[in-house]
């Protein structure tokens, strides 16, 4: 809502959507001249780009050089979810053969309301938290992906959920996801995310085993800044805290000093003394940074330290990546690169296992 962004920008916050969005744009009109199409003998592709205007979409084409078409429909300054569904439609009735779309689950959930599963769609990642499997991992493999299936250099396609935080078990204390429907995506391994896995009832006792574990090897005087997750979350639990379920907190001396901290006040604390990062990867995509996580960006991870951050994640959740690396999308590719290696992952009480580390 809109007091929510108000407050968000109160707090320094920037749009990160355009930037992302860009990335994407700049990889497909790159595809365009270096990929060859695949076509029938006497036929040819040209790529055709159709958008709503200004913010949502023309603008961006533009400076990179593109010449969209314009879908003649009024929008709001600034846009709205009404203004997302007007233009789903739209695009349907043009017929487009991709609908490339930048946001988090809330803007697929208005678009998969607006077409199900009739035209092939895929995400721009750009959103906080995107628990839908409809998104490219990244907003440079979203474009190639786009250039690659207009083109016909990949042909396959999949039928992938559309879910999204259920409010109500939010406000009740706990992240559950519901699904919203389908979405037919373009399909190409390692340029498309999973589907998040939420944790069972029964992991809780291998969480508290790991919190016990972290917890007894806190060091004085640090600060902890703690991501979000149950796994995470059963840290403050285990030390008697108040915590927030799906944002930042910060613990030294084993007390929560802060709760849902934004970046800037991320980087205040930790200019007090030294630090570490504690994070859980989501279940069933690996990602360490950049989803749901924004306010531990590449600025705090680079003043912390690759050596000060604690990956914690239970052996149900590593099974769940089939064998995936855990990956970073910080929104920044030089931290992104930096940050890729082998880490030691707390998996148990004083259990440890080892996995790679790769941007995104």
């Amino acid at each position: 809502g809109k007091e929510i962004l108000k407050r968000a920008y109160s707090l320094g916050a920037s749009p990160e959507s355009p930037g992302r969005a860009a990335e994407a744009v700049r990889a497909l009109l790159s595809a365009q001249g270096e990929t060859q199409p695949v076509t029938e003998p006497g036929k040819s592709v040209a790529l055709r780009i159709v958008t709503p205007p200004r913010e949502m979409g023309e603008r961006i084409v533009r400076e990179l050089g593109g010449r969209p078409e314009i879908v003649p429909i009024e929008i709001g300054n600034p846009t709205t979810p009404r203004d997302t569904r007007q233009a789903a439609v739209r695009m349907k009735e043009i017929g487009v053969d991709l609908l490339l779309f930048a946001g988090g689950d809330g803007t697929a959930r208005d678009i998969v309301a607006q077409l199900r599963d009739q035209v092939v769609c895929l995400g721009i990642p750009t959103g906080v938290k995107m628990h839908s499997a409809v998104f490219a991992v990244n907003p440079s493999r979203g474009g190639e992906l786009a250039a690659e299936h207009l083109f016909g250099r990949v042909r396959n396609t999949r039928v992938a959920e559309v879910m999204d935080i259920d409010e109500q078990a939010l406000r009740d204390g706990h992240v559950a996801a519901r699904l919203f429907g389908y979405m037919t995506i373009p399909f190409r391994r390692g340029h498309v995310q999973g589907l998040k896995a939420g944790s069972s009832d029964d992991e809780r006792y291998v969480q508290r085993a790991i919190a016990a574990g972290i917890v007894e090897g806190m060091e004085d005087d640090v600060a902890y800044i703690v991501g979000p997750g149950s796994t995470t979350a059963a840290v403050t639990e285990f030390l008697a805290q108040p915590y927030s379920l799906t944002g930042v907190d910060l613990v030294r001396n084993r007390e929560v000093l802060a709760t849902d901290l934004a970046e800037r006040e991320v980087l205040d604390l930790l200019g007090k003394g030294p630090g570490s990062i504690l994070v859980t990867p989501v279940g069933g995509q690996g990602y360490l940074f950049g989803r749901g996580n924004q306010p531990i960006s590449a600025e705090v991870i680079r003043q912390v330290g690759k050596d000060r951050i604690i990956i914690a994640a239970t052996p149900n959740k590593l099974s769940s990546l089939r064998g995936e690396p855990l990956r970073v999308d910080s929104g920044d590719g030089e931290t992104d690169r930096w940050l890729a290696g082998f880490y030691k992952v707390v998996s148990g009480y004083r259990d440890r296992s080892i996995y790679r580390v790769v941007p995104a």
